[in-house]
């Protein structure tokens, strides 16, 4: 059995991410290819209970090393019990942020020495990264713009400042510049239509 492929999208809030994973997903099934979602952090009941201690406003009081091993913890539990199995079966395995966005909002927004979080991520991961990165390159005044209009109640990472956001977007341009070969950047500002015909052509030739 041929080994599957581990897919990540990533980006500030608002650049669209989660839709255009739905929208492959849903492309990829209808053409019969098995496909697994998942999310982080998320995707095991461990890891979905952690992400609800990571997200909930009610833990300001959380300190930034304390933030990084949960985040890893709950990756280290997602990897395990669901992404490693599905990709040995064979299937595609897309996923709702991963590492990417540890170094982005850990380690430029919240200004983690990059060796440090290099460290505890490969202990969390067994050495596993994605095929394929997407990051969803959008302005922070456009997140803000998108997220005031869905209206939804800010988690306690999205109740930082502008400030926090920027250096999370220009992380994201650093690190797809690491690495190339994997990380593919989207003008996220585009209409979704024309984002997600430039999503798909680049899975169809990672996976024909």
């Amino acid at each position: 059995m041929m080994r599957g492929k581990f897919i990540t999208f990533e980006g500030i809030d608002g650049c669209g991410k989660s839709t255009q994973l739905a929208s492959v997903a849903k492309i990829l099934d209808e053409k019969g290819v098995p496909v697994v979602v998942s999310r982080e952090p998320g995707g095991t009941l461990i890891s979905e209970k952690i992400r609800e201690i990571l997200l909930s406003p009610s833990n300001s009081e959380m300190v930034n090393e304390c933030e990084i091993l949960l985040y890893c913890a709950a990756r280290a539990q997602h990897i395990r019990e669901k992404i490693l199995p599905a990709i040995n079966d064979g299937k595609i395995v897309l996923c709702d942020r991963f590492q990417e966005a540890t170094f982005a909002y850990q380690g430029y927004g919240r200004n983690i020495p990059l060796d440090v979080l290099t460290s505890i991520n490969a202990y969390a991961t067994g050495g596993l990264n994605p095929d394929l990165t997407f990051i969803f390159d959008l302005s922070v005044e456009t997140s803000i713009q998108r997220m005031a209009k869905i209206n939804k109640a800010k988690d306690r990472l999205e109740q930082n400042g502008v400030e926090f956001f920027q250096r999370i977007r220009n992380g994201f341009q650093e690190l797809s510049q690491r690495a190339p070969d994997r990380i593919r950047v989207i003008d996220a500002e585009q209409t979704i239509d024309h984002v997600s015909d430039q999503v798909i052509k680049i899975i169809q030739n990672l996976i024909i």
